[in-house]
């Protein structure tokens, strides 16, 4: 079953069943077969596709989620929903569809049981992989937030599996359903059979009503730390035969921001950019370029005029930057990382002092003028009161 593709369309056509098959036939004798080298290559595949995780072993920074539902696939403990939040890029769509895969793996010989690592090479693995299987059904709410859409679900839900071991349903964005569309869906949800999973993925986790959250097994993906995105890339780099630098990789890591397809779209344009006239080499000043990045050495200059409150500096130092390409917020957030990494050294603290005891003096005069004010109120209003008599 699929939504709203399950109905057989109906000829319009006034004309003769035979005539039409003939007319046909002679269209398609006449069509000419062209053939070229473009149409013959195989289409190139972005790399956030081609090194999509096929099992829970290839998903990087889930460490928690991984371990809780390998043991509960070990133990037979599985819930019958699910729901996956975080940020964009960091897996849970991909995680719905293993979970998939997991469920109705039968191995390559046919024979397997539900496990932790598809096998990749059966017909069920195939057909998910392929966006093809017709019991595992993946629906945008995005698109289809009605009640209508969800009532087409539930009638679904009633049949069992046309060729699978368990029908899966992978609703992205699930927050966008309509109120209606969520009450619609809780008693199924609360008491779907036993054949039936749901795997829910969103975004935006606090507009999901806590009646759908109370009968969902939660996992909160989060974002994925640079060094282990820089791992992660470094190894696809290698296979694509692209020479990467390593502190290039962690400028690219940083500016995914913790979002792996992010950091996979910026290295698919850090390997187009490189010139494999030279073997595919590329140098770090080529992803600054490409990011507009900020130069290290002015951002401790820059960090360096702040701490010695030299105002006129900073400013021009800015100012430089941003003309010259640089992101305002990538400038200021690699002033920071210097600083928590203890790499400034030599900086004059004496404006920082200064400061602070001017800082201080004047708290001090403001506290003892509220004090002498709350003095002087008992007095003024005796005052007003002898003069009342």
């Amino acid at each position: 079953m699929s939504f709203g593709l399950g109905r057989r369309p109906v000829s319009c056509s006034f004309f003769p069943a035979d005539l039409q098959s003939e007319s046909m036939s002679k269209s398609k004798k006449k069509a000419p077969a062209i053939s070229s080298p473009e149409s013959n290559a195989v289409a190139y595949r972005v790399l956030a596709r081609k090194y999509r995780p096929e099992a829970f072993s290839g998903l990087i920074g889930q460490n928690v989620m991984v371990r809780t539902l390998t043991n509960a696939f070990q133990s037979s403990r599985l819930a019958h929903a699910f729901i996956l939040t975080g940020v964009r890029g960091v897996g849970k769509t991909t995680t719905a569809r293993i979970i998939a895969r997991a469920l109705n793996c039968v191995g390559p010989d046919g024979s397997g049981e539900p496990t932790t690592e598809p096998c990749g090479q059966c017909e069920h693995c195939v057909a998910i992989s392929e966006d093809r299987h017709v019991d595992v059904l993946e629906m945008d709410a995005a698109s289809r937030t009605g009640v209508d859409d969800i009532r087409e679900l539930i009638e679904g839900v009633r049949y069992r599996p046309t060729s699978a071991r368990q029908k899966v349903y992978i609703i992205d964005e699930v927050h966008m359903l309509s109120k209606n569309a969520f009450n619609a869906l809780l008693k199924t949800l609360e008491e779907p059979p036993e054949h039936v999973k749901f795997v829910f993925a969103t975004t935006e986790i606090r507009k999901v009503p806590v009646t759908v959250l109370s009968r969902c097994q939660r996992f909160d993906l989060a974002r994925v730390d640079t060094d282990t995105l820089a791992r992660h890339f470094a190894d696809i780099a290698k296979r694509e035969g692209a020479v990467i630098p390593e502190t290039a990789l962690h400028l690219i890591s940083r500016a995914a921001d913790g979002s792996v397809r992010d950091g996979l779209s910026l290295l698919d344009q850090v390997i187009s950019q490189a010139d494999f006239g030279s073997g595919g080499e590329t140098d770090e000043a080529q992803v600054r370029d490409m990011r507009g990045l900020a130069d290290r050495s002015k951002t401790f200059e820059l960090l360096e005029a702040v701490m010695a409150g030299d105002i006129a500096c900073a400013l021009e130092l800015f100012d430089q930057l941003y003309r010259e390409g640089a992101d305002p917020v990538g400038v200021i957030a690699g002033r920071e990382e210097p600083a928590e990494d203890g790499g400034v050294v030599g900086v004059d603290t004496q404006p920082l002092d200064r400061g602070a005891r001017r800082a201080e003096g004047a708290l001090e005069d403001r506290v003892g003028v509220e004090h002498e004010a709350v003095a002087r109120a008992p007095r003024g209003a005796e005052a007003r009161l002898e003069r009342q008599r």
